[in-house]
C-alpha cells in the first residue's frame, strides 16, 4: 500500500487497521520525511472534534515529523496541538503528553511554550486518571528542562 492510500486508511472506520497504519507511518517518521509531506491531512485529524481516535493518530503523527519541519508548521499550530494535553479523552491527552517531548526536542524554539502549557494543570479527570495524568505531565517537564541545559 502506497503512503497516500496509508494515510486515508488512517481515518478509516476500522481501528485495529488504522492503527497497524499508524504504527507503519510512525516508523516510518522517524527514519525520513517521506510522511512530512502530510502535514496538513494530520492537523485535519487534529482537529476532528468527534472521533478520539482520529485526533490521537493525527496529533502522533505531527509529533513524530517535528523533526522534519523546516516549512514551521509545527510552530504555527503548536497552541491548538497543546490544547489537546488536557483532552477530553484521558487516553489522548497522556499519549500528547508523552509525546510532546519529540515536539521540544525538535524545536527547542517551542520549549518554553511547551512547559507553560504542562505546568498550567486543570483537573478535569476522575482521581484515578487525574493522577497519572500528573506523573506524565511531571515526567515529560523533567525530561524537556533537560533539552536546555
Amino acid at each position: 500500500m502506497n503512503l497516500d492510500a496509508q494515510v486515508e486508511q488512517l481515518v478509516c472506520t476500522d481501528h485495529k487497521q488504522a492503527y497497524k497504519i499508524l504504527k507503519e507511518l510512525l516508523k516510518i517518521s522517524e527514519k525520513c520525511n517521506d510522511v512530512y509531506p502530510y502535514f496538513d491531512k494530520f492537523v485535519e485529524m487534529m482537529n476532528d472534534h468527534t472521533n478520539s481516535y482520529i485526533r490521537t493518530r493525527g496529533l502522533r503523527l505531527i509529533a513524530y515529523n517535528a523533526k522534519w519541519d523546516i516549512e514551521n508548521k509545527v510552530n504555527n499550530i503548536i497552541d491548538e496541538w497543546l490544547k489537546h494535553i488536557e483532552d477530553e479523552k484521558p487516553i489522548t491527552a497522556r499519549q500528547c503528553i508523552k509525546d510532546v517531548v519529540m515536539i521540544a526536542k525538535y524545536k527547542p524554539e517551542l520549549i518554553d511554550v511547551i512547559l507553560e502549557a504542562l505546568e498550567k494543570y486543570e483537573k478535569i479527570y476522575d482521581d484515578s486518571m487525574q493522577n497519572l495524568i500528573f506523573k506524565d505531565r511531571q515526567k515529560a517537564i523533567r525530561t524537556i528542562r533537560q533539552y536546555t541545559w
